[in-house]
């Protein structure tokens, strides 16, 4: 009974694995008949030109690089291997438009060429699969740094609201009215930052490992970057916010939600890190394909050893300065990039000759895409 169920065990994994290397779908069958024709193709227009034949096997095994590029395991750039050799011997080998393995040297010829063939498919294959456990394999540490950043992030704040609570419930009377003013107070602010941190979360989670699966709508940037300062500036009504947004209407493909949550994150890091920030600056402007948002400061600037390691999500203020320095503002950056690669986008942050605080992330103007694969 034992060696049945381990057997059963053994089988399914396998058959999973079957699955992920040889993957069936519609889209992969279409992709590979396409670029086999487009090989025939230039191929036969060639001919025109030039009645060698020398280029022809390079011409398939090229073919065979790019269906394993932009198919899925290893199936159709196996298929393409086979499919090229047929196609060599059939419609470009003497005798034309018919099967010929006889003629001296060319069994030999196809053979190479179906293992060159086969060999450049399973590199490429390979790669591409390397590629993924290295993208899963840095998705699951920056969900590990994000968790550790959390978890030690917000002992501090929640320590401040219990402390504060104890205050005003155990000494009663005995606390002045102002004593009691500025412990509610800090109670608020303490509260408003978990409340972000959660914020910050709930952004995450609505990111799934596939990056195409985020709904993207066509919004209006100006729109976004307006309910994104009014959101701010309902918990810092003090700071300057200055908005710069292109003449014509700029129509991005985003969750808009989400992008918001970026602007907020890092018009907040500016407000309570610049240290000296009095003014912050809101940009969009569109540049080639992409539509590049900026989010700028007056502050302190971030220190050069900072840097490297802005987005790792492990990055925490000395301890000196008031509670909201002593924050890690990792949090909400690490965040930030999350969202902003899963949109296909890139973020940056600098210090700029002017002085302050630089971040910058772009997003592809593309219009959303919907493939089904069967």
């Amino acid at each position: 009974m034992n060696r049945i169920i381990r057997t059963d065990r053994k089988r399914e994994p396998f058959r999973d694995k079957l699955a992920r290397l040889f993957p069936v779908s519609w889209r992969d069958t279409g992709v590979t008949a396409a670029i086999l024709a487009a090989a025939v193709g230039v191929c036969l227009l060639l001919r025109l030109v030039d009645e060698t034949d020398v280029y022809i096997a390079l011409i398939f095994v090229l073919a065979v690089v790019l269906v394993s590029r932009y198919t899925d395991g290893y199936l159709y750039g196996l298929l393409t291997s086979l499919g090229g050799v047929i196609c060599v011997n059939y419609i470009f080998t003497y005798p034309y438009f018919a099967f010929n393995f006889t003629i001296s040297g060319y069994p030999l010829t196809f053979l190479v060429m179906l293992a060159v063939s086969i060999i450049v498919s399973t590199l490429t294959t390979q790669y591409k699969e390397q590629e993924k456990v290295k993208a899963e394999a840095e998705k699951e540490k920056m969900r590990g740094n994000l968790l550790r950043a959390v978890s030690h992030d917000i002992r501090t704040p929640l320590t401040s609201i219990v402390g504060g609570v104890n205050a005003i419930l155990d000494s009663g009377d005995r606390l002045s009215e102002q004593t009691k003013k500025t412990l509610l107070g800090n109670i608020r602010d303490e509260s408003q930052w978990l409340v972000g941190v959660v914020e910050n979360l709930l952004s995450v989670t609505r990111i799934s490992d596939n990056a195409a699966s985020i709904k993207k709508e066509l919004e209006a940037g100006e729109e976004v970057l307006s309910a994104s300062v009014v959101k701010f500036q309902k918990r810092f009504p003090a700071l300057r916010v200055e908005v710069t947004a292109p003449e014509e209407l700029l129509m991005v493909p985003m969750d808009a939600i989400l992008i918001e949550q970026v602007l907020i994150n890092l018009m907040e890091n500016a407000a309570l890190h610049g240290v000296t920030t009095t003014c912050v600056r809101l940009s969009l402007t569109r540049e080639g394909e992409n539509a590049v948002f900026r989010v700028a400061d007056d502050g302190q600037g971030i220190a050069r050893e900072v840097l490297p390691h802005l987005f790792d999500g492990i990055f925490s203020h000395p301890p000196e300065g008031d509670s909201d320095q002593k924050r890690n503002m990792g949090i909400g950056l690490s965040v930030c990039k999350t969202i902003v690669q899963a949109h296909g986008g890139t973020m940056t942050a600098s210090n700029p000759p002017e002085g302050g605080a630089l971040f910058q992330f772009d997003l592809p103007l593309e219009e959303p895409k919907h493939e089904d694969k069967g």
